[in-house]
């Protein structure tokens, strides 16, 4: 029987930039609270672990060719970015396990061996309430200054898994603005999307409304806590900004499957956002639009996801 209710979380909160043991730690701590306030599914921001790498907007050097600060920096992102599986993938698991929840956290990770060895991805990985690490995915394209430090990812991940508070998915910012890659997840069923973003400004919310209005979903916009004094040292001084400026300023907000806001979007400062999602509202709201149903005319469009490139890749 298909779960009528859930509870989520939405973590909004500051990494310790390019610190993994700091920002697991953190982690775990607020999954825990998460959980002592009644969440089911517990939903980080895009590469909390351990931090978007927003020194590359932030650094008149960053593009440069062997610009040594930036090298220093990507070093240090690169020793504290995630190999799945591996030790810190383990911790996260038994916070969820612990816990009882399903977690689903972005991060920066790593290949270590294989094709692809010495590539970073901007990542999103999933556990279910017993620990286990069931979905895996990999930001198709990185945007802009992010094509400077991650790699392409793959249709592997494109996956929607069954967990006992329903159907999650997740996308991982702009690939919101990729109409394939919706149609992969309106596909595969989602109830409870995972959009997970840097920060959640305006433009983000409109494609996170979008998005839950055409999949019929609930829609978990998360994103991200950073200062200017959390950028690097050794890139010097960010362009002249109070160090207490907001680089990342969170936005996180619940949107219901008719498009509109559940909770609306919460700016600079840390919090869980807890929130009760009915999800008996989809059916209803199905009735005038369905995507991969009523509404998706497969007589004259045909759609295909190439999955298996991964382990030729790493």
């Amino acid at each position: 029987m298909q779960a009528e209710k859930a509870t989520v979380a939405l973590v909004q909160a500051r990494p310790f930039l390019n610190d993994l043991p700091a920002t697991v730690e953190k982690a775990v701590d607020l999954i825990s609270q998460a959980s002592r306030s009644g969440a089911k599914v517990v939903v980080f921001g895009e590469t909390f672990l351990s931090g978007y790498p927003a020194w590359l907007d932030h650094s008149a050097g960053a593009a440069l060719w062997d610009h040594e600060p930036s090298r220093r920096v990507y070093a240090q992102m690169r020793q504290n970015s995630v190999t799945i599986p591996g030790r810190w993938t383990e911790i996260l698991g038994k916070a969820a396990r612990d816990n009882h929840v399903n977690v689903v956290m972005g991060l920066n990770e790593r290949v270590d061996r294989g094709v692809g060895s010495g590539t970073l991805y901007n990542s999103l990985i999933t556990f279910d309430r017993s620990g286990k690490l069931i979905n895996h995915h990999r930001k198709l394209v990185p945007t802009f200054t992010e094509r400077m430090v991650h790699g392409n990812g793959d249709g592997d991940g494109l996956a929607v898994v069954d967990t006992s508070s329903g159907r999650i998915g997740g996308l991982i910012c702009w690939e919101h603005w990729m109409p394939l890659a919706r149609q992969a997840m309106h596909n595969a069923g989602e109830q409870i999307h995972a959009a997970v973003f840097p920060t959640v400004h305006e433009m983000h919310q409109i494609t996170c409304r979008q998005y839950a209005f055409e999949g019929r979903c609930f829609v978990l916009a998360v994103g991200s806590i950073l200062l200017a004094r959390d950028l690097p040292a050794d890139l010097g001084p960010a362009e002249d900004l109070d160090p207490d400026a907001f680089l990342l300023r969170g936005g996180s907000c619940v949107i219901g499957p008719d498009g509109r806001f559940v909770t609306e979007p919460v700016f600079d400062t840390e919090t869980i956002i807890i929130s009760e999602l009915d999800l008996t509202l989809i059916d209803r709201e199905k009735m005038t639009l369905d995507v991969s149903g009523h509404y998706s005319r497969l007589d004259i469009f045909e759609f295909s996801v190439r999955r298996g490139s991964r382990n030729s890749r790493s």
